[in-house]
């Protein structure tokens, strides 16, 4: 998905190719579904439906989130360096392609790449489950917000730093939970290396180039502990429960990911 995939063996080196596979399942467990459905209806808040938008979605991943922008309208344009993610994200849509008011489009490369790529002017720009998996995320974030028109929105999200050791508590590993008290670099269940980030950073990092602050979300406050727990029944009760509590504080400073939204002035220009 990005540039710097680490395995907690092989620290720099590539991981191999069932991490689109991994991932894939990862999407499909209740926790999964919890954080792609909040996303969405957080982005349904700020992207008007009623006019398509042109979407760039940097670390798109096997594209659940592009296919529910593009059955929406939307049209999205999918950019991620890892080639069999893309396939998934390509076979996933297919069945969808002709009958969607939207469209998506697949691009291979990382995201420092995005404006010789894809180019610049995008009404939204979505960087999800990315950041985490850098060590440095300040140079994606200001090429990222190079993308955006005046006036569009970017969304990220990522890790809170501030709460890593929430979820190994909850799930009683308590030399983890210790762990992650004092250090933001985790061992995940994908097989890789992440990082809490400081949503601040990137709040100071879009400030420079004239991104405000729309609104910012908790995702996974409570579900975030029960690993590959299928969703049940009860699934729209969760995830109301999820969405209410994700708005407001102090519930949404304990959640897995912070979910930002901030919007260019209508005047901003590329630095």
């Amino acid at each position: 998905m990005i540039n710097s995939w680490t395995t907690p063996d092989r620290p720099g080196e590539p991981l191999d190719e069932k991490l689109a596979d991994r991932y894939a399942r990862r999407s499909s467990t209740l926790r999964g579904a919890v954080r792609h459905r909040l996303v969405d209806r957080a982005l349904g808040e700020h992207l008007p439906d009623a006019r398509p938008q042109q979407v760039l979605d940097v670390g798109g991943g096997t594209g659940v989130q592009a296919r529910m922008l593009a059955e929406r309208g939307h049209h999205v344009t999918v950019l991620d360096p890892d080639e069999a993610m893309l396939a998934k994200a390509r076979s996933s849509w297919l069945p969808h392609a002709h009958d969607a008011p939207g469209s998506i489009t697949f691009y291979h490369g990382f995201g420092e790449q995005a404006p010789r790529l894809v180019g610049t002017g995008w009404d939204a720009v979505l960087c999800h489950g990315v950041l985490m998996y850098l060590e440095d995320p300040a140079p994606l974030l200001r090429v990222l917000a190079q993308c955006l028109r005046p006036g569009g929105i970017i969304s990220v999200l990522a890790y809170q730093a501030d709460a890593l050791a929430i979820r190994r508590g909850l799930a009683r590993d308590w030399s983890g939970a210790l762990n992650a008290l004092h250090s933001p670099v985790e061992d995940n269940s994908i097989g890789t290396v992440s990082r809490g980030v400081d949503r601040a950073l990137v709040l100071r990092i879009f400030a420079e180039h004239d991104l405000e602050l729309v609104r910012w979300y908790g995702v996974r406050v409570f579900t975030d502990h029960l690993e590959d727990e299928s969703s049940g029944d009860d699934f729209d009760q969760v995830l109301q429960a999820e969405w209410e509590a994700g708005r407001i504080d102090p519930y949404r400073r304990i959640a897995r990911h912070f979910h930002l939204i901030s919007r260019a002035g209508q005047t901003q220009t590329a630095r």
